[in-house]
């Protein structure tokens, strides 16, 4: 037992050994290379090569072509749409080095911006507010309209914003509850 024990633990500390290596251990190769001036970005198709490892970070890959390209700034560098081969080891995927963050800014989309920590978020109301103060405003008239949409509210603009729609679908005009 104690030799099976011996031998598991020296598997595994040469196993860890391995893996260590292999994190550093990996093959860029890029194919399709265009140099596009109008959107101001190098283009093309990587080919990582990754024995041992499932997969390679974004950010290690970044790192390593901003070394290999002479990129003043690794934030230039997008990459997305990688698949692993079957079996692994082997990844493809797509890659831009843009000139600059005002390049990337100007022609990247935004939800890659978002993902890469350029862009920042929009403010305002969200979709659910939005929808319910327009809901709110329909059941308003005139002056109270700009009050119901987010306005300062005052007592008479809550109230008729806040009646219940029977009242507002009652036999009786607007005019003639207010003056019962």
């Amino acid at each position: 037992e104690r030799r099976r024990s011996a031998r598991s633990t020296a598997h595994q500390l040469a196993l860890s050994a391995r893996q260590l290596r292999a994190m550093s251990d990996f093959t860029i190769r890029t194919r399709k290379f265009k140099q596009n001036p109008l959107l101001g970005r190098k283009q093309f198709v990587l080919d990582i090569i990754h024995p041992g490892m499932a997969n390679v970070s974004k950010k290690d890959l970044a790192t390593k072509l901003a070394s290999m390209y002479k990129v003043h700034d690794s934030q230039c560098i997008q990459l997305f749409g990688f698949k692993t081969a079957f079996g692994g080891g082997r990844s493809t995927g797509f890659g831009l080095i843009y000139e600059s963050l005002d390049k990337m800014k100007k022609f990247e989309p935004k939800y890659r911006l978002k993902r890469a920590g350029v862009a920042e978020d929009k403010a305002g109301a969200g979709r659910r507010a939005k929808k319910d103060t327009k809901n709110r405003r329909k059941k308003v008239r005139g002056k109270e309209k700009t009050k119901a949409a987010g306005g300062k509210k005052e007592a008479g603009a809550l109230a008729a914003a806040e009646r219940p729609l029977g009242c507002l679908l009652g036999g009786r005009s607007r005019r003639a509850q207010q003056g019962a």
